[in-house]
């Protein structure tokens, strides 16, 4: 993007109230504007460096360009009566745009209007639409997997006011309040703010250039480039599989051993209710009490030191919510850690069935005593890592105790509870053997997130919620400066029978999740109606086949990992990144792992081939030695052989053809 795109500057103001409904941690958003205004441009300078705008009302801005940086600063003090702005300027017609957090229904986002705002993104009433329509219309006509609703519809986990466009230019706007990016008229894009106009964007020769750039500008500190932790994810990760299995230490152990029988590498299992279990009408939950449930786990600690003798990491689960029923929410209550009401009472919020406590991340003393509840209870009895849930709850009528106005701190929350995680395990001198995972994010989340997943799929072939749903997800996610992303092997998200995951879908999301970051599965919210990957012998071996590829795959995924810590390069990448060609800036069920891989998972169901977009390049299968050189193919594609392609001019061809053979 260069200066001249801004000449046709336009300022509105108005002064606005928000009125935010929040219902399990979905939002409905109203606003009332009084007074908006087009103003009118007074005079404008333009000097080799910049240009110089003052509007009526003596509105002031000025737009900067210095060493190919340009920034945009509302000058001066904000005006009485005015706390809403709206920035508009020119925009190329033919240009993509690309990130705003994570999207999944959509990747190019012309032609949309973007909330950033950050909640959850399984919606309770999307979800009932879906389970009532499968009952009665799904009957007649069967299911519709492309069927996706309005982008409006969708809210999202991670949301970040940065996008990227396709003319290798990235946008970040310095804010933490409610904003929306709009996106629907061809020549322009208009940002709408309740804070002050901050903004910087810079371009670059590569996608790659791109990307470094708006790296170093959402992190404020690459902290994974001190010298002491050069690369904070443990290698331990990429040896095999974190598999999920639940229940009990006995339970645990079982399973450990039917997959290590049946001939797969497992590096963790992920046991989600290491601190107890609540049943409810939406399924298996975690008791949010964080500490070992001795009765469901008796000599986890001492087990989990048997488990890594054997190479196996345990992993658990924690989140901001405290289960307002047991010991260690008494504690919270008492020490007056918990976020408040307009009354002064703890702030109950209702997740899916029941109420549960928040901690205030803005009361140091709360927030000290929460991290060390993960460095004692988690970290001190051996566990390798977590998830780290949740972050979009924060009411925006609650009082918290540093008296920060919650509807600007809502969107940091995510940011902080990760914070909170890395400092965990920097304080326990953990990193490098230790990690977690995030689902929620807003600008500071890379800072301190070691990686993320894309949330709880729908464990279905639905393309807004299900199986490729993730793709999308992780590529936006990409082009708004955070590359080290997995999925839910399964998906998590389940609702009886009529939203049920079934045994082909969880062979081929295992099969897909083989070329990410990280393989992990789930069992899901309701395990009894899900298949499991030891269900039978035809799952384990695909488990145990899968768990091979993926360790396979170490010293590529190291490398990947490395150049996204180093530069931001994301691991999981757009086509368009690496090639230029009108196809490749639209293309969301077909992604680039590194620039040597080719990924085109299948996501159809009883679909044994799908055809595969090529760009303009020597491809071959990995799985049958076919060479494909650009253009669209119809790929043959059995259970167990997806669609992968090394790049002929690999510098690492040899290795990566023979992850197959694992």
């Amino acid at each position: 993007m260069q200066l001249k795109d801004f000449k046709n500057l336009e300022l509105s103001v108005a002064h606005g109230e928000n009125d935010f409904t929040m219902n399990r941690g979905s939002f409905s958003y109203k606003q009332k504007f009084d007074g908006k205004k087009a103003l009118k441009v007074v005079s404008k300078r333009e000097d080799p460096d910049g240009l110089y705008f003052k509007f009526e009302g003596d509105h002031e801005i000025v737009i900067k360009e210095k060493n190919e940086k340009i920034t945009l600063d509302y000058v001066g003090d904000e005006k009485p009566g005015i706390n809403r702005y709206w920035i508009s300027f020119g925009t190329d017609p033919g240009e993509h745009i690309y990130g705003c957090g994570e999207t999944y229904s959509k990747f190019d986002l012309k032609g949309e209007k973007v909330r950033v705002w950050v909640a959850e993104h399984q919606n309770v009433g999307r979800i009932s639409k879906k389970v009532i329509k499968r009952a009665t219309i799904g009957r007649i006509v069967g299911p519709q997997p492309d069927k996706t609703g309005r982008f409006s519809s969708y809210e999202s986990y991670y949301a970040q006011p940065t996008f990227t466009s396709s003319k290798k230019y990235y946008m970040h706007v310095f804010t933490n309040a409610y904003s929306e990016f709009d996106f629907t008229k061809a020549d322009r894009i208009t940002l709408y703010l309740q804070e002050p106009p901050h903004l910087v964007t810079e371009s670059g020769r590569t996608f790659a250039e791109v990307s470094e750039k708006l790296s170093k500008t959402v992190s404020t500190v690459h902290s994974w480039a001190e010298p002491q932790s050069e690369n904070p994810l443990p290698d331990w990760i990429y040896d095999g599989a974190i598999l999920a299995v639940q229940e009990g230490t006995k339970r645990v152990d079982e399973k450990i051993q039917m997959a290590v029988k049946a001939g797969g590498k497992v590096c963790g299992i992920w046991s989600q209710d290491w601190s107890g279990c609540r049943r409810t009408g939406f399924g298996y939950q975690v008791m949010w009490n964080w500490t070992t449930d001795k009765e469901l786990y008796p000599g986890l600690p001492e087990q989990i030191i048997k488990w890594k003798e054997q190479g196996i990491r345990f992993l658990g689960y924690i989140n901001p919510f405290l289960a307002i029923e047991k010991e260690i929410y008494k504690e919270a209550s008492e020490k007056g850690y918990c976020v408040k009401n307009k009354d002064g009472e703890d702030y109950l919020v209702t997740i899916t069935t029941f109420p549960a406590a928040m901690i205030d991340f803005t009361n140091p003393a709360g927030y000290e005593w929460y991290k060390n509840l993960i460095k004692e209870n988690m970290i001190g009895i051996g566990m390798g890592g977590w998830m780290a849930d949740f972050g979009e709850y924060l009411p925006v009528d609650a009082v918290l105790y540093s008296g920060e106005d919650p509807e600007v701190i809502h969107n940091q929350w995510p940011a902080i509870w990760a914070k909170l995680n890395r400092e965990a395990i920097v304080e326990s001198g953990k990193e490098g053997e230790v990690f977690f995972f995030t689902r929620a994010g807003h600008t500071g989340t890379i800072d301190a997130s070691t990686m993320m997943w894309t949330g709880d799929q729908h464990v279905d072939w639905s393309v807004d919620d299900g199986l490729i749903s993730v793709v999308p997800a992780t590529l936006s996610l990409a082009m708004s400066g955070y590359g080290i992303t997995h999925s839910d092997a399964g998906g998590y998200t389940t609702y009886g029978k009529l939203l049920s995951r079934s045994k082909e879908l969880l062979l081929r999301w295992m099969e897909m999740d083989v070329f990410t970051p990280l393989l992990r599965s789930h069992e899901g919210n309701q395990p009894v109606n899900d298949v499991q990957w030891y269900d039978d012998k035809e799952l384990l071996d695909h488990t145990a086949k899968c768990s091979r590829m993926h360790a396979a795959l170490k010293p590529y995924l190291i490398r990947l990992t490395a150049e996204t810590q180093a530069h931001g390069t994301p691991v999981m990448r757009p086509l368009f990144y690496h090639y230029n060609e009108t196809r490749a800036f639209t293309e969301k069920t077909e992604y680039l792992l590194g620039a040597d891989m080719l990924v085109a998972p299948v996501y159809r169901d009883k679909a044994t081939s799908r055809q595969v977009y090529f760009p303009n390049d020597a491809w071959v299968n990995i799985f049958t030695g076919k060479e494909y050189t650009g253009g669209t193919s119809e790929v043959e594609a059995p259970i167990g052989q997806p669609p992968v392609f090394v790049r002929r001019g690999s510098t690492m061809f040899d290795e990566l053809m023979a992850v197959a053979k694992a």
